[in-house]
């Protein structure tokens, strides 16, 4: 374990300004949506854009690792933890509608508040993101998607911080390389702090509510809610869905230790208590060779593994 005394008189400072606050040897499970994961350094929750600008700065001179997560749902925290800083934005969420029609959301604010608070103001395209559990930053990171779409295709731009020149950017949606599940956020220093969305005027909000409404009535139905988990495990393989390849592989219900193939929805790896970040790696490979012996093909894993 490295030596944090001059991160804690760093966050000490910070917390007696107030909008943030931290924890020492924080349980990763605890904020995850897994419900896995051994304990991090510290665990640090700022509660504004400015507080959390001001933390990125003074933190990134020190030497330590430093991770960034919304509210972790589409992440798996190792079993032993992290020697690092972990940073969840779910404090600061602020969405605003600026005179050009364009909302700004902040890092933390979740996917289904951003939809709502679109449909509210007149506008559809985002009903889609409705139920997804993620927050906005998370989604334009990792290109969150859902019925076919995704969010990159509503995204103008995204205010992030430079870990490597300690600046604030603007990165216009024309310099973020987005592919399925994926984005060029994920090969850079950049931390996203606030994504811009531009969306059309709804021809009939109270359709575009209703819409939202079924969405979140199939997921309820649908998805093994009743259980933690990161969503859905794997990215559809091109040509099938993956989901129907792990059910018709008579898979439902494999499992190992604590982790289980969800006998709801194949598509979902659930935790049915205990189980660990070892069991459930373990589990996507069984499924994975199982589904290459069927059919010749490697399904890829959705969920990040975070060591």
């Amino acid at each position: 374990m490295q030596d944090y005394s001059e991160v804690y008189s760093f966050l000490d400072s910070l917390a007696e300004k107030g909008d943030l606050t931290y924890e020492r040897n924080a349980p990763l499970a605890q904020y995850s949506s897994f419900k896995i994961g051994g304990p991090c350094s510290l665990a640090v929750f700022p509660k504004s854009r400015k507080r959390a600008v001001e933390l990125l700065r003074g933190l990134r001179g020190m030497g330590k690792r430093i991770l960034v997560f919304g509210n972790a749902s589409n992440v798996l925290f190792c079993d032993k933890g992290i020697d690092g800083i972990v940073i969840f934005t779910t404090g600061f969420k602020e969405i605003i509608l600026d005179g050009e029609g364009v909302i700004h959301a902040d890092a933390g604010a979740s996917l289904t508040s951003v939809s709502q608070f679109a449909q509210k103001n007149g506008f559809e395209g985002f009903e889609f993101a409705c139920g997804i559990p993620g927050n906005i930053g998370g989604g334009a990171f990792m290109n969150a998607g859902a019925y076919e779409h995704s969010v990159s295709e509503c995204i103008v731009g995204c205010v992030c911080f430079d870990m490597k020149s300690g600046e604030v950017r603007y990165i216009p949606a024309s310099e973020i390389k987005y592919g399925y599940r994926t984005s060029s956020f994920q090969d850079s220093d950049l931390v996203i702090l606030n994504v811009e969305i531009k969306l059309k005027p709804a021809s009939d909000p109270e359709k575009v509510r209703e819409l939202m409404n079924d969405h979140l009535r199939s997921r309820n139905e649908k998805q093994p809610l009743e259980y933690p988990s990161a969503g859905s495990v794997f990215k559809r393989y091109p040509g099938y869905f993956t989901s129907k390849l792990i059910d018709e592989a008579g898979l439902k219900g494999l499992s190992v230790g604590g982790a289980e193939v969800s006998q709801k929805h194949a598509g979902f790896i659930v935790n049915k208590g205990g189980a660990t970040a070892s069991d459930v790696m373990l589990l996507i490979k069984q499924v994975q060779d199982r589904i290459f012996a069927l059919h010749g093909i490697h399904i890829e894993c959705e969920v990040r593994y975070i060591v």
